[in-house]
């Protein structure tokens, strides 16, 4: 969490006997949540105190006013609207801090009952924190936000995951060594952790690349017996057998999470669907640094535009938005899995009519997921409805567009489109609660219960009544107005507010000949403003109970019938979320397809080998940028085989700067996961091996904050594939040693590619600027040299952006530092100091006979023939004995010299 802002002391807050009773409630909830800001209601605001309200003011910008004394002490007060209250929650939210809502959970008249001093009773009806969210408008519609948690048990890690908002739980075992990639490749909004691991550095180490607020849990919340009843609790089972055979780590981690929403949830029980033993499937191993590297989901911006996933996304529901980046997140590893997804994609592809249709269908839909979610916790509200009945009619929609599409036996689709249809024929109960939906929900109802006329008329008659009563109440009320400005010859207004009801309302000087009148007059005085005076009659106040109570007898019925609706909601959550991932799927599936349509991508060919070839492979990220800016985008061909058989298992990269070889790089790697995502890849055609864990160690980058250079960095993340690295890995590195001195540097780089081919022997493209490393092809017998080719024409240097065959001879730095605007008179003398150094072999610590930075002149045109030019002139070579042809070329030398 972020650490505290600047406030006062801390105040002792027992309460004492100067205590309110007001102030004694907030005590008593502050006690209860001590580590979160409590968002206390009165009336039509959330009131802080003490050091929240001190903080609050800091983070929020809002005024810090004071309100009474407690111990003698002046009681620190900000506030914020009801009606904007989520505004502020968003961005407390955003910097780290829990915020527990304590609201009036009773009417202030049922308080009254109890005396005119009762106090409203209120209560925490929730703890709001960065990884339980489930409001709309704190949420990334497109984004999946996640809560983790991590445990470490005998030598074995556990993550478990639960997207609230969508009611989704993962569960994943693994090695301690894979808990940053596991951990990373969820990419959590809050990150729970037993407190005793808080020292452990595998534990450290994968927090700090998980990217999510840190929350300490106590280690009782983690021991397996407590934890297993938690989880069970949870789901109303007695075992959770029926779920998967958990490791004991995992029941650990599910039963922190179990703990951590019976907290911030307040008693409600979410509508959660049974966990996914993640770890069964096999998921493509991604490290950090190397998300970080590729830009899969976020640029290191930290942006989604500019990503791989912002390229490829042409999905239309949010749903399916989060679903594809799902896929593309955690690629999977197993290709019968990877190829089953590839088959709904080509069916997608091949049936372009139906996906538009399809596609048409889904753009009505709404957030299934979602809305369930919110309605099952309590907080969700007529439109959250509307948005399940949009969802089942969808799922209507796309059944009778299947049906009509697929008379043709052999447009038959595949298993995980047929799955998916499956899944959204409605059986009777959400039949049911569609028509029930349609009939009494109106198209387009209010966001809040309270603000009523949800209800579509005729659904309830004694609703129907209600209204009547209401609306007619109301009409003669205007009749009253005109009665009353008739008989009085004042011109008045009816007003109505909370405290006096219905009144007539005039200025000040108008309402003189009644202020005047005596007792027997029918306006009877109630207030007077500095310029309002109003007065009521005894006709307006018995309209005004009558219409009071017709008002909450119609919203009444409202409620009820809401709550009704939710209940339903509620018990058949499991069954709207299976159409919820249905819709979702589908949309990722043809949203693939519309986008390998648009750019040319064609179908991966996938298997258990140890191969990587690709032909006319395309940067999908670089290639949009480059075609939006009206440029062609040049493919390259790569040829990699982890068992050596059918090629190189390591291939040197040379060429210059800006010649493309980090482009290159990360496109096989990102063409790598776009495969194992079940999706298409830029490319005339690919086969790869499934990859266990990709790594890419692209660009420079330094960690200050941890005392770590850029070249620590290289060297942590270069040690981190030495040892994990596995002969069906897929490994691309760049420039590894430049952080250091040219010798020490090179021999890192040498050390490092003999290791990769023959003791990692994982498939890799090694781009380097040591020439010397292209040695390696002779040495070594899996290593084959590549270069991104570049020609000088005309004095310039063109960058052709194609891999060759074979090594760089020269890397053009100096021609690259004038392209990028270094001054002429510099870019003249590095040439100056190159040619020395060409020409001499020497290294830098041999230059010091040159002066620094000499002015570099152009030699003078000569004003004529020089004495080698008229020597050469005299010399006829036919002419020559051969004793004669040698002296006279040691005298040319000589001049020349």
């Amino acid at each position: 969490m972020n650490a505290p802002l600047a406030h006062p002391p801390k105040i002792d807050l027992t309460p004492d006997a100067g205590t309110t009773p007001v102030m004694a409630q907030f005590l008593t909830a502050k006690a209860a949540h001590p580590d979160a800001m409590l968002f206390f209601r009165m009336g039509d605001f959330y009131e802080l105190f003490f050091d929240d309200a001190a903080q609050a003011s800091a983070a929020l910008g809002i005024a810090l006013t004071k309100r009474g004394k407690h111990r003698g002490e002046d009681i620190p007060m900000a506030g914020v609207p009801a009606h904007a209250m989520d505004g502020y929650l968003a961005r407390l939210i955003r910097q780290g801090f829990k915020v527990a809502v304590c609201e009036q959970v009773e009417d202030p008249s049922e308080a009254k009952k109890r005396g005119s001093k009762a106090v409203v009773r209120r209560d925490v009806v929730r703890v709001v924190t960065p990884g339980t969210l489930t409001e709309d408008n704190l949420l990334d519609a497109r984004g999946a936000n996640r809560l983790a948690a991590v445990v470490i048990r005998k030598g074995r890690a556990a993550v478990a995951v639960v997207e609230l908002s969508a009611g989704m739980v993962d569960s994943v075992a693994c090695d301690v060594g894979d808990l940053g990639a596991v951990l990373a490749a969820f990419r959590p909004s809050e990150v729970l952790v037993p407190d005793r691991l808080f020292s452990d550095g595998d534990m450290k180490a994968a927090l700090d690349g998980s990217g999510g607020v840190v929350q300490a849990m106590p280690q009782a919340l983690a021991e397996p017996n407590g934890a297993r009843d938690r989880v069970q609790r949870l789901y109303g089972v007695s075992a959770l057998d029926g779920f998967g055979a958990f490791e004991e780590t995992e029941v650990s981690a599910l039963g922190l999470i179990a703990a951590y929403l019976e907290t911030t949830q307040a008693g409600k029980i979410p509508a959660l669907a049974a966990p996914r033993r993640s770890g069964d499937v096999g998921h493509l191993a991604i490290d950090p640094s190397t998300r970080n590297s590729l830009e899969i989901d976020r640029t290191q911006r930290g942006e989604r535009d500019g990503s791989l996933l912002h390229a490829i996304d042409r999905t239309v529901t949010s749903g399916g938005a989060r679903s594809l980046a799902e896929r593309i997140s955690r690629p999977m590893c197993d290709p019968a899995r990877i190829n089953a997804d590839l088959d709904a994609v080509a069916w997608m592809v091949e049936n372009r009519p139906l996906r538009r249709d399809l596609r048409d269908l889904l753009r009505a839909s709404a957030d299934v997921a979602r809305a369930t979610s919110r309605l099952a916790l309590g907080r969700g509200g007529p439109r959250d409805l509307a948005a399940i009945r949009s969802g089942l009619m969808t799922a209507e929609g796309l059944g009778a567009l299947f049906a009509t599409s697929l008379r043709d036996p052999l447009a038959e689709p595949p298993v995980r489109i047929s799955a998916g249809l499956d899944r959204l024929a409605l059986d009777g109960e959400l039949s049911n609660l569609l028509a029930e939906l349609k009939e009494g929900l109106i198209e387009e109802p209010s966001h809040l219960v309270r603000d009523g006329g949800f209800v579509e008329s005729g659904h309830r008659p004694e609703l129907d009544a209600a209204r009547a009563l209401r609306d007619d109440s109301r009409r003669v009320i205007a009749d009253l107005e005109t009665r009353a400005v008739n008989d009085s010859g004042v011109a008045f207004k009816v007003r109505h507010n909370a405290v006096l009801g219905y009144f007539l309302e005039a200025t000040a000087k108008a309402a003189e000949p009644l202020m005047r009148a005596g007792p027997d007059s029918p306006f009877i005085h109630r207030q007077t403003l500095a310029n309002q005076v109003r007065f009521t009659t005894v006709e307006l106040s018995e309209l005004d109970a009558k219409i009071s109570q017709a008002g909450h007898r119609a919203l009444a019925i409202e409620t009820e019938t809401f709550e009704g609706w939710r209940r339903e909601v509620a018990r058949l959550a499991p069954l709207l979320q299976a159409v919820a991932v249905a819709i979702a799927e589908l949309d990722a599936h043809a949203g693939l397809a519309e986008w390998a349509e648009e750019v040319g991508a064609v179908r991966p060919s996938v298997d258990d080998s140890l191969g990587f070839a690709i032909e006319g492979g395309r940067h999908p990220v670089v290639e949009a940028a480059v075609k939006a800016q009206g440029q062609p985008y040049t493919p390259n061909d790569c040829r990699l085989s982890g068992d050596g058989l059918s090629g190189s298992r390591l291939s040197i990269v040379t060429g210059p700067n800006m010649a493309g070889k980090s482009t290159f790089l990360r496109q096989n790697a990102l063409l790598v996961i776009l495969a194992q995502a079940g999706a298409f890849v830029p490319a005339r055609s690919m086969q790869l091996g499934v990859v266990d864990r990709l790594f890419s160690r692209v660009g420079a980058g330094d960690d200050l904050a941890r005392g770590r250079s850029t070249f620590m960095m290289e060297m942590v993340e270069t040690a981190a594939i030495l040892t994990q690295a596995t002969p069906r890995s897929f490994v691309v590195l760049d420039e590894i040693g430049r952080g250091t001195a040219t010798y020490d540097g090179l021999a890192i780089a040498w050390a490092t590619a003999e290791a990769l081919h023959e003791i990692n022997r994982a498939r890799t493209l090694f781009a380097t600027h040591y020439h010397e490393l292209a040695q390696l092809e002779e040495r070594l017998d899996y290593v084959s040299n590549l270069s991104m080719a570049a020609k000088e024409w005309n004095g310039d240097l063109v960058f052709l952006h194609e891999a060759v065959t074979g090594a760089a001879d020269r890397s053009y730095g100096v021609q690259v530092a004038r392209l990028a605007g270094v001054p002429p008179k510099v870019v003249a003398r590095a040439k100056s100091v190159l040619e020395k150094l060409e020409k001499e072999k020497t290294s830098s610590s041999n230059l010091g006979d040159l002066p620094l930075f000499a002015m570099v002149q152009p030699a003078p045109e000569p004003s004529g023939p020089s004495e080698l030019d008229l020597a050469m002139k005299d010399i006829n070579p036919d002419d020559l004995t051969p004793r004669e042809a040698l002296e006279a070329l040691y005298r040319l030398k000589g001049l020349a010299q």
